[in-house]
């Protein structure tokens, strides 16, 4: 595997900025393009890439499969959570207007940050999981057979 040296300098360094991009886009998705889906498909494609350069198991000792789950739960109660908070509030469902009624444009940030956030979560651990239920599967032709 020295052979690879360069790739996964190179991969080290993409991870962190990869990540970091993920995150400008979700917090910036509601004034430009973007938000919780680019964003989350954009954090998982750092894994991802991860991944793919060191293996398989290498990325699950960071990202782990328990954890994975975990984030595709939370980010689906964030997201439930906040329409369900309205709807209690005495408000309609997902309306933003319940998290600051004496401003309801306050509420409107607070409640799209809350949606966008748990989209992103979701998504980040929706798309992780699928690269492991593939990356993980066995092949059924082996490499010398290509």
């Amino acid at each position: 595997m020295r052979h690879h040296l360069i790739l996964r300098v190179v991969t080290k360094l993409l991870v962190g900025t990869i990540i970091l991009f993920g995150l400008y886009v979700q917090f910036h998705g509601d004034f430009s393009p973007g938000g919780g889906f680019q964003a989350g498909v954009i954090i998982a494609v750092a894994f991802i890439l991860y991944g793919v350069v060191f293996s398989l198991d290498q990325v699950q000792r960071v990202f782990p499969p328990w954890l994975v789950h975990k984030l595709v739960a939370l980010g689906l109660l964030l997201y439930a959570g906040t329409g369900l908070f309205s709807f209690m509030r005495g408000f309609r469902y997902l309306d933003y207007a319940a998290f600051d009624p004496h401003h309801p444009s306050h509420g409107q940030h607070y409640g799209i940050l809350l949606v966008e956030a748990g989209v992103g979560i979701t998504v980040t651990g929706v798309m992780v999981a699928i690269y492991y239920a593939f990356a993980a599967r066995t092949p059924v032709i082996s490499d010398e057979e290509w």
